[in-house]
Parts: C-alpha cells; structure tokens; sequence
C-alpha cells in the first residue's frame, strides 16, 4: 500500500527482496538495514499489486421438492432456517420408517447368530474337526457379533425413542 502510495505522489521508494520463509518484499527498510539483512533491491522490476475481490453472500439453496422461481417456504415471517411443520412432519415419518426398518434387520441378525452360537456351544464344522484353534476363533467371532448386534440394536432404539 506504501508502494502504491509513493508512486502515486511521484515519490519512488526502494523496495528490497529479503531471503528466508517467507520471503518477504518491503519498502520499510533503510539501504543499511537492507544490506545487513541480505535484502536485495529490485529496481526497475515492476509490481503489481492485486486486491482479492469480496466474497459475496451465497444464496440459500431452494428446499427438496420447492418449485424454482417460488418464495421459499423457509422464509415465511421471518422465521429463517424454518422447515414447514407438514414437510418436517413427513422426515421424521422417512426417519422412523428406516430406523424400524434397520432395528428388524438388526434383531433377525442376532437371532441368526445366537441360533448359530447355541449358547456358547455351536456345532463344529468339517473343517473345524481337526483344528480346534479354528473352532475357539469362530465361537470368539460369534459372540463379538453377538454384541455388536446386541450394541446396534440399543443404538437404533434409542434414536427412534427421541423420534417424536
């Protein structure tokens, strides 16, 4: 800014290149102070300098479903960031409908594995006969699903509870 305000009086001032990160361009500096910081001049290299434009205000984005051109539904009365009560209605009634649909799946899978742990006791496979070590690793997996399942479906029934 001094640059372009010494040119702009028809005053040149001396501006120095000086090393090091960053590297940094002043005007600020005496030829001394120059000298002694290992600053090089840059005469007759021209400069230019750019004013980065203003951001401007984004635009909201037109809700799901909102014809274009139509005043949106959020910003009835002053009430920004609003959803309409009917559409918010309509989400939480999707929500629940998936998270109830999650929980079944869920549930049928903890049925499946505990049918299939037997109570800590599964039945050995054919190739299980010979390496028990393959066995204890299965029974270990079951369980770890088991409470993982067990986990999820505590999860899941949590979030539909805070449904309304």
């Amino acid at each position: 800014m001094l640059t372009l305000l010494s040119c702009a009086l028809g005053v040149q001032a001396q501006v120095y290149r000086c090393p090091g990160p960053p590297v940094l361009y002043t005007d600020a500096l005496s030829p001394k102070e120059a000298q002694e910081k290992g600053c090089r001049s840059i005469e007759g290299t021209p400069i230019t300098v750019l004013q980065s434009p203003k951001p401007r205000a984004a635009a909201p984005a037109p809700a799901p479903g909102a014809t274009p051109g139509a005043a949106p539904t959020a910003s009835r009365g002053g009430n920004e960031g609003r959803v309409d009560p009917t559409q918010q209605k309509g989400r939480d009634d999707e929500r629940r409908r998936v998270l109830e649909s999650e929980l079944r799946e869920a549930e049928a899978r903890l049925a499946e594995l505990q049918r299939e742990y037997q109570g800590g006791q599964p039945d050995r496979r054919g190739d299980e006969r010979n390496n028990y070590q393959k066995y204890l690793d299965r029974v270990a997996e079951l369980k770890a699903g088991i409470t993982r399942q067990e986990a999820d479906i505590q999860a899941l029934k949590r979030e539909i509870s805070k449904l309304p």
